[in-house]
């Protein structure tokens, strides 16, 4: 068996800096120590082998301080607590949840006087034979006691309050368990060393002890039919479906038959299928054994099924030997396990593979019919160990690939419907429901104005109607003229004062109405448009809705965001509990969306800014298509919480145009990546999908070998998807893994080499203010605003790396109208020629057409302003206040007669590039013909920045004495864009680069007058 103990954090600590040590049995293992810390957060999970569920699991945290010398650090004991594994092994399901234990107080040290806190753990229980460990541990060791510990002490009462409910129950053959305890026990005192126990997960002790469904199966024959034999392990076997196998994911398909039925094409005696499936594979000599009952540790069946491979152009043809066994059959769900072993490859007698066949029901399809879901997964056991075990598991991984996709897959499809996962969506009931439960304009109108004051208006105002068809018209009396009738009596004024209140009453909540109506726009009901990722929300009701006067009803209203778009719903007047039942479609995306945001406001008229009364955020990542077709969201914000508010949502995320829409968006993100992106494999998308828990419709676009920076450094891949950023790491069974979404970055930063970083760049990601939490153990710090830091290197392309990554941020962070934007200048490009194939040096350009960027007189001499090209202090001034890091020159060197040449290099800040790119350039000066002047041409490269490898910036600055003054000179400045590559963003990019350096050249060159006049003024002045 194995124990899996989770440290997730501790509370109330005595002391920082504090560290957990875990001890099962022989068996050590401790976390890393957390500096200025009360309240530490590990997460950590450990591994260990139990052989007897008497042992206990001993959590002991210490505090680590490093004030004893240089090799010793010493560590004191805050608390302990310990924890049996019976107590785990009779839990639901083998697990102990998330559970507070508070730790006991060391009986010596420094801390045998305080309050040593609390720490939360969950454990778990894996592995063949633990039910069987705890019901004989209740009998053969009645002796162990509790932890006098309130928390634990509480959880073992229940579980012996359990045991002792459960006490009549058990049948215990009379002598038969006795003698075999026993027996287990005189076994495990002689052979202490474990000479001829077993090496698996089962103990001795639990191949000793017999159960009562065991018993009943010895009686049964071996050779009842195959029907009779899942019948028979319907009733007995209640063993848990097993997970997945860590190789990864061969096949998840639904199809149109049932489980039952799945199950006998698949494994029954004679399966025309496994016949079918043979003679496409060319397998030969295929000899099926009897399905026979094997008791291990729980009676299962299992069968020897043996066959000849056919050759392939890497292997001949070999002998196979599989081992099938029946490891769940409840009649509702089935899962097979196959042991492949194949000794006549090479090294073929190192490992095994193993394959795992999981049937479970599917949903209900719409005529009635059932489905069935099956998942094939795979891994490899070696035995022994071997240099080849990366070349053996590719090789099985490929041929797995190969044989499932091109045979088994194709086989079975075409025998069985495949069941489309659209079509197992409730989505159109469920609107259909919606839409009969709209309610139209009349029916709120009626539901709105049918209270007490627009009743008592009507009847008053007819009242009045009456009475005045009633009555003769009065004398003129008073100061009453002809035309004008005034009130005669004081009752006369209220009655008429109060028909005037009511009457303005009704017409506020008669303009109050039909604002509300018109504010709801044309959103409801309204169909998407376009092919691609396509979202319905439909908005069901609201319950207990904050109202910003305690003592009125709100009128809400919802307002949801996606990609930058938005959806209104219509306005609820009067109401804390709204029925909305409405539908909103959101226009197809191009991009899978990540988040939805939910924002609830109070109407209050159309020309006064609505006030919120709650908000949410629906991270599609962290739902299932389940999950989101029903759900309840609370909203945040004082108010809503305050008041518990809470919308009632069915959301679905559909993909209307399958593999051709990833394949368009990867189409797409190539032009910004610069480089060729291949539609992953399902298996590669299935395992990538099931190592960060992400939905079905993720898909992995790259992923690159790298190191996570931290304390200690950590080597692992980074995933990048539509969606997320991801990185995993398993340093010995000690796993990272984290990942946070594109939205959540604030900004990327490139660092360069350093000794550090041992001669590799940096990629940093910062994160937004309180986003990303989730992963906040991957990252190196977290600054004073809040947010988090990561740092990677060690790529093996750095380039490649950080242009992919950049480019799909950027696809994530332009708004609509930007995307749009680029679109139309993508239709309205014009083709440029294509100069170079490769740049070294500075070319001949005389006859090459530039664009004349700036023109200046200057009121310097020309020999103060060539002092920005000597490499002087005035340069590094200059070009440091234009934004220019790490400026270095090298010294001007004759390359041919009357020309020199030089080389610079420095880093954009952020101010000037949001990239913060790296430039180098090379620059040659040469004197005019005449001698008036200087001729200046540079050839800017630029790096890390997006088509940065495709063009080739050339300046070319002509400085000349003026002839209006005598210490003056005009200074004309060209540029021109070399384009070694093409692309679709020519003209933009040539557009944004120019509009940048005419801004940037006018800058410079105002710096340099300013400073050359600067020190001019100083030096007269002295």
């Amino acid at each position: 068996m194995r124990l899996y103990v989770y440290v997730l954090q501790a509370k109330d600590l005595a002391v920082e800096d504090t560290y957990v040590k875990l001890k099962v049995g022989k068996f050590k293992s401790k976390t890393r120590t957390l500096r200025n810390a009360l309240n530490p957060v590990w997460n950590e999970e450990f591994v260990f082998r139990v052989h007897d569920v008497g042992q206990q699991v001993v959590v002991s945290v210490f505090h680590h301080h490093d004030d004893s010398g240089f090799f010793n650090a010493s560590k004191d004991l805050v608390g302990r607590v310990k924890i049996p594994v019976w107590l785990i092994a009779n839990e639901d399901n083998q697990t102990l949840p998330p559970t507070w234990f508070s730790l006991e107080k060391p009986k010596h040290g420094r801390f045998k006087d305080k309050d040593c806190g609390k720490i939360l753990l969950t454990i778990s229980l894996h592995g063949k034979g633990h039910d069987i460990s705890a019901n004989h541990l209740l009998y053969a060791q009645p002796h162990i006691q509790h932890e006098d510990n309130k928390e634990l002490e509480s959880t073992c009462k229940l579980s012996n309050d359990m045991f002792r409910s459960k006490a009549p129950c058990v049948k215990i053959t009379e002598g038969k368990h006795l003698l075999k305890a026993i027996a287990g026990r005189l076994e495990k005192l002689f052979y202490k060393n474990g000479e001829t126990l077993k090496t698996d997960d089962s103990s001795s002790e639990l191949s000793t002890t017999v159960s009562d469904h065991e018993d009943s199966l010895e009686g049964h024959s071996s050779s009842c039919s195959f029907e009779e034999a899942m019948e028979l392990m319907s009733r007995h076997n209640q063993n848990e479906m097993p997970e997945n196998l860590e190789g990864g994911i061969l096949l998840d398909q639904m199809y149109a038959i049932s489980v039952y039925d799945l199950n006998k094409l698949l494994f029954a005696p004679d399966s025309q299928f496994r016949k079918d499936l043979a003679e496409l594979e060319g397998t030969t000599e295929v000899q099926e054994g009897h399905w026979t009952w094997k008791s291990v540790d729980f009676s299962c069946l299992t069968r020897i099924v043996t066959y000849t491979k056919a050759a392939t152009k890497l292997v001949k043809a070999v002998k196979a030997t599989e081992e099938q066994t029946y490891i769940k059959a409840n009649g509702q769900e089935f899962a097979i396990l196959i042991t492949v072993s194949t000794p006549e490859v090479p090294y073929g007698n190192t490992f095994k593979l193993e394959l795992l066949y999981k049937i479970m029901p599917g949903p209900e399809l719409p005529g009635g019919e059932e489905s069935s879901h099956l998942i094939l997964s795979w891994r490899i056991n070696f035995h022994q160990n071997t240099m080849m075990r990366s070349l053996i598991e590719g090789g099985v991984k490929q041929g797995l690939k190969e044989s499932f996709d091109q045979f088994f897959s194709n086989l079975l499809a075409q025998k069985l419907k495949i069941v489309d996962h659209m079509e197992l969506s409730d989505k159109d009931q469920v609107l259909s429901a919606l839409q009969e439960e709209y309610q139209s304009d009349w029916e709120l109108a009626t539901e709105y104005f049918w209270n007490f004051t627009v009743v008592f208006t009507i009847f008053m105002v007819l009242y009045y109607m009456v009475h005045i068809f009633l009555c003769d018209s009065s004398k003129v009396q008073g100061l009453e003229i002809n035309g004008l009738d005034l009130p005669d009596s004081f009752g006369e004024l209220i009655t008429s004062a109060v028909l005037i209140i009511l009457l303005q009453r009704v017409y506020n909540m008669v303009s109050h109405f039909i604002q509300a109506r018109l504010q709801r726009g044309s959103d409801h009901g309204v169909k998407a448009q376009g092919d691609g990722w396509v979202l319905t929300v439909a908005l069901v009701e609201g319950v207990n809705l904050a109202s910003l006067d305690s003592t009125d009803f709100s009128d809400p209203y919802v307002v949801f965001t996606c990609n930058g778009k938005t959806r209104t719903s219509s306005v609820k007047l009067q109401t804390r509990d709204p029925q909305w039942n409405e539908i909103l479609e959101f226009d197809a995306m191009e991009e899978p969306p990540s988040v939805l945001d939910v924002e609830v406001f109070d109407f209050d008229g159309p020309f006064d800014q609505a006030a919120s009364l709650g908000h949410a955020e629906i991270n599609f990542l962290k739902h299932t298509s389940t999950g989101l077709a029903d759900l309840w969201v609370p909203l945040d914000g004082k108010l809503a919480q305050s008041s518990q508010s809470k919308l009632h949502l069915r959301i679905f995320l559909d993909n209307n145009k399958g593999v051709e829409a990833i394949k368009e968006y990867l189409t797409k993100m190539e032009k910004e990546v610069g480089k060729k992106l291949n539609l992953r494999s399902p298996h590669s998308n299935s395992t990538f999908q099931k190592l960060f828990g992400l939905p079905p419709d993720e898909f992995l676009i790259s992923d690159f070998t790298c190191q996570l920076k931290r304390k200690l450094p950590v080597q692992g891949r980074l995933f990048l998807s539509a969606r997320i950023v991801g990185f995993y790491a398993n340093l010995f069974g000690h796993k990272t893994k984290f990942f946070f979404l594109w939205e959540d970055i604030e900004y990327i930063q490139v660092l360069p080499p350093s000794l550090a970083s041992v001669g590799s760049p940096s990629l940093v990601i910062v994160l937004r203010k309180d986003r990303g939490l989730d992963a906040r153990h991957g990252a190196k710090s977290q600054d004073e605003e809040g947010r988090l830091r990561f740092h990677f290197q060690s790529f093996v392309s750095f380039n490649v790396a950080s242009r992919t990554i950049m480019a799909l941020w950027r696809t994530k962070t332009f708004t609509p109208d930007q995307k749009a934007q680029i679109e139309d200048e993508q239709q309205d490009e014009e083709d440029f020629p294509i100069a170079l194939e490769g740049f070294g040096s500075i070319v001949d350009v005389e006859n090459a057409k530039m664009s004349k960027i700036y023109t200046a007189e200057v009121p310097i001499s020309m020999t103060s302003l060539m002092e920005i090209f000597d490499g002087g202090k005035l340069e590094h001034k200059i070009m440091e206040k234009s934004g220019c890091l790490n400026y270095a020159t090298t010294m001007w060197e004759p390359v041919k007669p009357g020309v020199c040449e030089r080389h610079v290099s420095y880093k954009f800040n952020r101010h000037v590039s949001i990239f913060g790119g790296e430039v180098t350039c090379t620059q040659q000066k040469f004197p005019i013909a005449n001698g008036e002047g200087w001729i200046v041409n540079e050839v800017m490269v630029l790096h890390d920045v997006p088509f940065g490898d495709h063009f080739r910036v050339h300046f070319m600055y002509q400085i000349e004495k003026s002839g209006l003054a005598h210490n003056a000179c005009t200074c004309d400045a060209y540029i021109r864009i070399t384009w070694l590559k093409s692309t679709k963003f020519q003209l933009r990019i040539t557009r944004n680069i120019t509009e940048k350096f005419i801004h940037r050249l006018k800058e410079i060159f105002e710096l340099v007058e300013r400073e050359i006049l600067f020190a001019t003024e100083l030096d007269g002045q002295i």
